[in-house]
């Protein structure tokens, strides 16, 4: 699986193109701004998405959708259950106030332990819900690693001060989910740089391992 990763618009929010080389379809993850850089660099590569998979619902990582899905009415826009409200209203997503266009309705929902499949390329959706409610991590299990949307950043974690925020909630989904992952799988983030799992258990300092999960991170 190839990854390409866009740094995209004033909140620099991360998102990604997941491809097997040869392959006519993949994957957008989180397309919140610049649509002609994304279109344009699906175009370079020979691409077209059959999916457009959300892990939330605020407007920086879904403001670029109206217009891939212009592009490209056949690829499917996927969202967890508890956020697709939030595509569907520009206020509640915060859409509005970042100049963006109200986000068309997602054409289904993601659910824990969903499989999106694509070609050789397979997500398992681990729903993380604290940043929002309806937040979701994707596990690329078979590739190494976790596209996790703004549940987990290098050094930090996503804001739960939003509404459908609840840091207990966050905590949870990280130490109960995230952290039970390998330590060695790349977590590719929301915003910022990338890191790993073993890395945020040993020092993330706002989510540390807890008894359960702390062991095995030289396991």
């Amino acid at each position: 699986m190839e990854i390409i990763n866009l740094v995209l618009g004033s909140y620099e929010t991360n998102c990604y193109i997941l491809y097997e080389p040869g392959q006519a379809e993949g994957i957008v993850i989180d397309p919140g701004f610049e649509p002609d850089t994304i279109i344009g660099k699906l175009k370079a590569i020979g691409v077209k998405p059959k999916y457009i998979l959300a892990t939330h619902g605020h407007g920086d990582h879904i403001g670029a959708i109206p217009a891939l899905k212009e592009a490209y009415p056949e690829a499917q826009v996927l969202v967890h259950a508890a956020d697709a409200p939030m595509l569907e209203n520009s206020s509640r997503s915060f859409l509005n106030a970042m100049g963006g266009t109200q986000a068309p309705r997602a054409d289904g929902h993601l659910k824990e332990g969903d499989e999106i499949i694509c070609g050789a390329i397979r997500l398992r959706v681990i729903h993380t819900p604290g940043h929002t409610a309806g937040g979701v991590s994707l596990l690329a299990e078979d590739n190494g690693c976790l596209f996790a949307g703004d549940t987990l950043f290098n050094g930090s974690v996503g804001r739960t001060d939003l509404p459908g925020g609840n840091f207990d909630q966050l905590e949870l989904s990280i130490q109960g989910k995230l952290y039970h992952l390998p330590a060695e799988f790349t977590v590719y983030t929301g915003h910022g740089p990338a890191t790993s799992i073993g890395k945020e258990k040993q020092s993330n300092p706002f989510v540390r391992a807890d008894s359960s999960t702390r062991d095995d991170i030289h396991g």
